[in-house]
């Protein structure tokens, strides 16, 4: 595998990270059909655990099967595929090389409705992840819940186990909780303050949802305004939470969310590219669509981060 000076140059931000890890952000970088260009489109299949399988699969009923997952982000040639661990296991073997795996060690569930102190369990771990052969772990956080402190704590020891291990380390950041407005969750000095915990925490790869231009924290609102960040249009707002990861040094790449247009989708995929951003998650969004509109879909994302707009 051949490195682009590209990829190099967002490697050497990593600068304390071992060969191992370095060699595993290298092969989802260089993978698919957007390798080597610093742009990542991830299939994330963990909404299963999070909405349950109706909710998740109903809409497109062959994603019950966990195989065709893994098809559609080999076939659409993608740069990651990230899911928890039964999934992973129904697919380790017969896709194993086929493209680099996120293993997701924590998750949630719909059935807990738990509002104040939301929280993930502990669902996989690093060995799960060395053991079926994948580059990264993935890990959620909630900042703004009360049980924030403890998700953090085993972050840093997740975090620590896999760097030793040679993984990288993946983490989603969404704001919710008892200290944050339904409206903060997704403002832009929350989501910016969310992403920037993940760099401070030595995260390499920080998901995190598209911002809206809602202020939250009245004292962050004062700084805002006094010093004219800007933040009408998307491409501001994204621009703004990529320089809040160390100036640009760390991979961001943000959440599709719920099943919405296609127009919708490829305005955000422009604002993210024309922002600095690094890509897109999307799930629901793909793999809700029969599978040909799924595969159409995912292309025009891959070609509008590759700069082909028409």
């Amino acid at each position: 595998m051949k490195i682009s000076s590209r990829i190099k140059k967002i490697l050497d931000c990593y600068d304390s990270d071992n060969p191992g890890t370095k060699a595993n952000l290298a092969r989802i970088l260089m993978s698919g059909r957007l390798g080597g260009t610093g742009k990542l489109v991830i299939l994330p299949v963990d909404q299963g655990f999070e909405h349950g399988p109706a909710r998740s699969f109903a809409p497109n009923t062959p994603g019950y099967e966990p195989q065709y997952h893994w098809r559609l982000a080999v076939d659409a040639g993608l740069s990651a595929f990230a899911a928890p661990l039964g999934m992973i296991e129904d697919g380790a073997n017969s896709f194993a090389g086929a493209i680099p795996t996120i293993l997701k060690v924590n998750s949630a569930n719909s059935l807990n409705g738990e509002k104040d102190a939301p929280t993930q369990a502990i669902t996989g771990g690093v060995k799960d992840a060395l053991r079926l052969g994948c580059s990264a772990i993935g890990y959620t956080i909630y900042p703004g819940s009360e049980s924030a402190y403890s998700m953090m704590n085993d972050l840093r020891e997740l975090t620590a186990e896999a760097k030793a291990a040679g993984l990288a380390v993946v983490v989603w950041s969404y704001p919710r909780g008892k200290y944050v407005s339904k409206d903060g969750e997704t403002g832009l000095d929350v989501v910016a303050y969310a992403a920037h915990m993940v760099a401070l925490l030595g995260g390499h790869i920080i998901k995190v949802k598209l911002p809206t231009d809602h202020l939250d924290q009245p004292e962050a609102k004062k700084v805002y305004e006094a010093h004219n960040i800007p933040r009408a249009t998307l491409t501001e707002r994204v621009r703004h939470v990529v320089q809040s990861c160390f100036g640009g040094r760390r991979i961001v790449v943000f959440s599709g969310g719920g099943k919405k247009g296609e127009d919708s989708l490829f305005e955000e995929a422009k604002a993210i590219r024309d922002g600095g951003g690094n890509g897109s998650i999307i799930g629901r969004n793909s793999f809700q669509r029969p599978y040909d509109d799924a595969m159409a879909l995912l292309g025009k994302l891959i070609d509008i981060y590759k700069g082909k707009d028409d």
